[in-house]
């Protein structure tokens, strides 16, 4: 608990000074932020390999209403990145009330594939097992992440306890583990394209080592093979320049889940590449994520009247 309410003593200043006086709305919602919200960093919810992994939880003081919550993962291939590395990309969803969890996991160094999956599923369980504490709402969770972390995402979205990536998380229990909505930024949905072939990548060898039967595998971790009633409704953005991750696994994404009758969209950012957004193309994406979890029922279309 000696690590609780980070930043939030910078955040008072600008509760004290603006709060009621600033008419810019960038500094309106982030003087909210800072002071309506609450830091509790680097929470162990997975002891494996020797290490302990760790997730941040940012929640709202006022815990007497369960807000809609947002589940973060980091980018960076399966073989690097952190948590704090993407921190920036929480703001857009605290600026909409929700809270947020940003989670650490294996990486190809410590763990070969697929640890990272699991370690995203038993972060999941640690959401719903600390619901109340932190003020989760369980009916309206959004898993979200850009590259790698979008490919975890969509398995941390789509699985289920009986695909068998949640044998090791603790405490053991049966219940099914749900989420609203899947936010995937750019994300690997065919890992075997990236693994051999013209679309090999030297993330996706590395994430894979010198792991037998590693078609198989990529099979089993590639969200495409997911796709089923169920599924939870997916918006995807991606460049139809990149490279990284190719473009045509997002289309393929998106006409998978059109077939199934699953709620979704697919928006393309011309001529762009991996991430390489600017500004605009960032704030339109934003805008049509906010406009998509409303649809769903996980956020109102404004919050801020």
């Amino acid at each position: 608990m000696k690590k609780k309410l980070i930043c939030i003593g910078l955040f008072a200043i600008l509760c004290s000074s603006a709060f009621g006086q600033v008419k810019d709305p960038g500094a309106n919602w982030t003087t909210l932020v800072g002071c309506d919200y609450q830091v509790e960093a680097n929470i162990v919810y997975r002891k494996a390999s020797g290490f302990d992994y760790k997730l941040d939880v940012i929640s709202a003081q006022d815990k007497s209403k369960p807000r809609p919550t947002l589940i973060y993962i980091h980018g960076g291939g399966w073989i690097g990145g952190t948590k704090e590395g993407a921190s920036l990309r929480l703001l857009p969803y605290l600026a909409r009330g929700m809270n947020v969890v940003n989670v650490e996991y294996r990486l190809a160094s410590v763990a070969l594939a697929p640890a990272a999956v699991e370690d995203c599923r038993c972060a999941l369980r640690w959401v719903y097992d600390n619901a109340k504490t932190y003020g989760f709402d369980l009916n309206r969770l959004v898993v979200s992440g850009h590259s790698a972390g979008g490919h975890l995402s969509l398995m941390t979205g789509m699985l289920t306890a009986a695909d068998g990536f949640d044998n090791e998380c603790f405490p053991q229990h049966e219940s099914e583990v749900k989420v609203a909505a899947i936010v995937n930024f750019y994300g690997i949905t065919d890992v075997l394209d990236v693994l051999e072939g013209p679309n090999q990548q030297d993330y996706a060898v590395r994430w894979f080592g010198s792991l037998p039967d590693k078609m198989e595998l990529a099979k089993k971790l590639s969200p495409l093979n997911y796709v089923r009633k169920g599924t939870p409704p997916i918006i995807t953005i991606h460049g139809d320049a990149d490279h990284r991750v190719p473009y045509p696994q997002a289309v393929r994404l998106h006409e998978t889940l059109a077939r199934a009758g699953i709620p979704n969209r697919l928006v393309t950012i011309p001529s762009k590449g991996h991430g390489d957004f600017n500004h605009g193309q960032w704030v339109m994406a934003q805008e049509a994520i906010f406009a998509f979890l409303a649809r769903q029922g996980i956020i109102p279309a404004f919050l801020f009247d």
